[in-house]
């Protein structure tokens, strides 16, 4: 890996670090010593392998050639680490490093006061990220800068669609129901939903309201918290009406998505259920809960279109993952996010399989695998982007879009309340 590092200072002084209680052990803290040294605390959500290692190697080599710098990483699953975040900010000592999705939920972090500005220490070199790095920053702002580009649709055992009589992926509505039927009478559990953490569940009115409203409607309602247009309501029926052809498996609304071998994920994994509707890290997280080489046994394929839709059968649903900067040590934050965007560690993220859409372009030239390559290129052509509604939209709003859509795969709602939660919380 690149060992370059372009820090221009280190910030000196004796100053104790804080702990933070109430993250049980989780801390941040103001990182300064008496003998010049800086400490930095990274928050990031990679527990499982072979992401966690990645991080912990670039940070290994990152100190090496920083020998004036430690970085205390700090692995949070990632169903938590959007509730100790927000707790962070609060506080007197947030982390110096912290996993961020950018957009809306991102400009909510910002008005607390403990966000980085790092533009001038990123402008010489965040225009090599392309257009991902836009949605981490804030009224021209940059607060942070991404590692990967996401896109959700779902993934698939090729083993299972074969013993289902399944010989070709579904490209309508119509055509997903016939493969949950056939999934089903051949006594296969057809798609496994985490409903236990809610932002699955919003992956289908997400993707649903991507299909039924157009690209205008969409980008206007997400931008002013606003889904009272009829093509939101008509996602809400959407997904009351799927729920009620039974797709998913048994207890799905008690089933975590990502921890354990019980997990949705830990479903499709091992056998147990034939897709889920996810995003592009999904296949390392399958591969980490599972002994079964996967490579020869997953497959992806898009959203289907839904007949009368106004949204452009090509767009997506996505976002990106990536890191954000607190106030503290702004600019050796941002150094080492320059370190961890550089060609070789983008390349081994997209070698791993955690990233199938990396946002160096060079790193693009790695992946071989031809599944991963098939979401690249989906990705490429896509006519827009929209990101997850619960990261465009402010926090609070957010959360009550993912409450509200969850309450519908518990039976409760109707096709308008999701658009009236959204409402309610702005």
């Amino acid at each position: 890996m690149n060992t370059r590092s372009t820090r221009k200072y280190v910030a000196a002084g004796a100053v104790a670090l804080m702990s933070l209680g109430a993250l049980s052990g989780c801390s941040g803290g103001d990182g300064d010593s008496a003998d010049g040294t800086t400490t930095l605390t990274f928050w990031h959500n990679g527990t499982t392998e072979p992401i966690q290692s990645i991080w912990q190697d670039a940070v290994d080599e990152y100190e090496k050639a920083n020998p004036d710098i430690t970085i205390d990483v700090v692995p949070i699953q990632n169903e938590d680490i959007d509730t100790k975040i927000p707790l962070a900010l609060s506080s007197d000592s947030p982390p110096d490093i912290y996993f961020s999705r950018g957009g809306g939920q991102l400009a909510t972090q910002a008005q607390s006061g403990q966000i980085a500005d790092i533009t001038e220490y990123t402008s010489d070199w965040i225009g090599d990220l392309g257009k991902a790095a836009d949605n981490w920053a804030v009224d021209g702002v940059q607060h942070g800068v991404p590692y990967a580009s996401q896109v959700v649709g779902f993934w698939y055992r090729t083993d299972l669609f074969a013993q289902a009589g399944i010989t070709s992926t579904p490209t309508t509505l119509d055509e997903l129901n016939d493969t949950v039927d056939k999934l089903k009478a051949a006594g296969i559990a057809p798609i496994a939903v985490g409903g236990k953490d809610r932002w699955p569940d919003a992956f289908y009115y997400n993707s649903f309201a991507v299909r039924e409203c157009g690209e205008d409607v969409l980008k206007k309602g997400l931008a002013e918290g606003d889904l009272s247009d009829e093509c939101f309501t008509k996602a809400g029926q959407d997904v009351i009406d799927f729920i009620a052809t039974e797709p998913f498996q048994e207890g799905f609304n008690g089933t975590p998505a990502q921890q354990g071998a019980g997990s949705s994920a830990g479903l499709v994994a091992n056998g147990g259920a034939a897709m889920e509707l996810q995003g592009t890290w999904h296949k390392s997280v399958m591969q980490g809960l599972t002994d079964t080489d996967l490579d020869p046994l997953v497959g992806w394929f898009p959203f289907p279109e839904v007949d009368g839709g106004e949204g452009d059968p090509s767009a997506t649903l996505g976002g990106g993952d990536g890191f954000a900067c607190t106030q503290k040590h702004a600019e050796e934050c941002a150094d080492f996010l320059e370190f961890l965007s550089n060609d070789d560690i983008q390349s081994e993220l997209v070698e791993s399989q955690v990233v199938a859409i990396p946002v160096k372009e060079a790193a693009a030239a790695t992946i071989t695998d031809p599944v991963m390559k098939s979401v690249y290129d989906f990705n490429t052509e896509a006519a827009y982007i929209a990101t997850y509604f619960d990261v465009a939209l402010p926090t609070a709003a957010g959360s009550a879009l993912n409450d509200a859509v969850a309450n519908l795969f518990a039976g409760k709602g109707t096709a308008e309340s999701v658009a009236e939660a959204v409402k309610a919380a702005e």
